[in-house]
């Protein structure tokens, strides 16, 4: 694990997809310890590539809306499930 400045607006999600887009392989999800510090699990010889990708990183905070399949898959149901409900 190496420490990196944290981004002021942090998405996990989307940080991990841009350091894999970049060939950063990450095995472990970021973490923050308890004194506020920002690590990731990244090799040495990528360290200061993730670096720039860390520091230009601005993650969005808002929760995107779920699919309609995530909504049916909470509620247990799938597309052929409401179809067959619907009698389509």
């Amino acid at each position: 694990m190496i420490k990196f400045n944290k981004p002021l607006n942090l998405n996990g999600t989307e940080l991990l997809a841009e350091l894999n887009a970049a060939g950063i392989k990450i095995t472990e999800p970021p973490s923050i310890d308890g004194n506020g510090d920002f690590y990731l699990d990244v090799a040495t010889k990528d360290k200061a590539k993730a670096e720039v990708i860390v520091d230009k990183h601005n993650g969005t905070t808002i929760v995107p809306e779920p699919t309609i399949d995530q909504k049916l898959a909470n509620a247990g149901l799938n597309i052929q499930d409401l179809k067959a409900a619907l009698g389509l």
